[in-house]
């Protein structure tokens, strides 16, 4: 079943967020991951949850996204990003159904 990390991030740090960027689309590929979504704009519908910016990762499974979380390969890069953003990050289970 598919998995997504949902993150909701607060830049900080402009400049050395780019950097970040940069060092995690190549972590990815090992893990089968992809971008669903990557910072692009949002409009709010509903109640008050309005991101800075959203970034979505989509995964084959949820053990595959756990494991590219807590790479050796990802790692340098998480280590960036918790220097230059502030983060809100959760995994979520995919949907298969009908």
């Amino acid at each position: 079943m598919p998995a997504y990390i949902v993150v909701q991030v607060e830049v900080k740090d402009s400049v050395r967020y780019e950097a970040y960027k940069n060092l995690t689309t190549p972590t990815l590929a090992k893990y089968h991951g992809r971008f669903i979504v990557r910072g692009a704009k949002t409009e709010m519908l509903e109640g008050e949850w309005d991101p800075k910016r959203l970034v979505i990762l989509e995964f084959p499974t949820q053990e595959l996204a756990k494991s590219w979380w807590s790479s050796d390969e990802y790692a340098p890069a998480k280590l960036l990003r918790q220097q230059t953003a502030n983060t809100k990050m959760i995994l979520v289970e995919g949907y298969e159904g009908t």
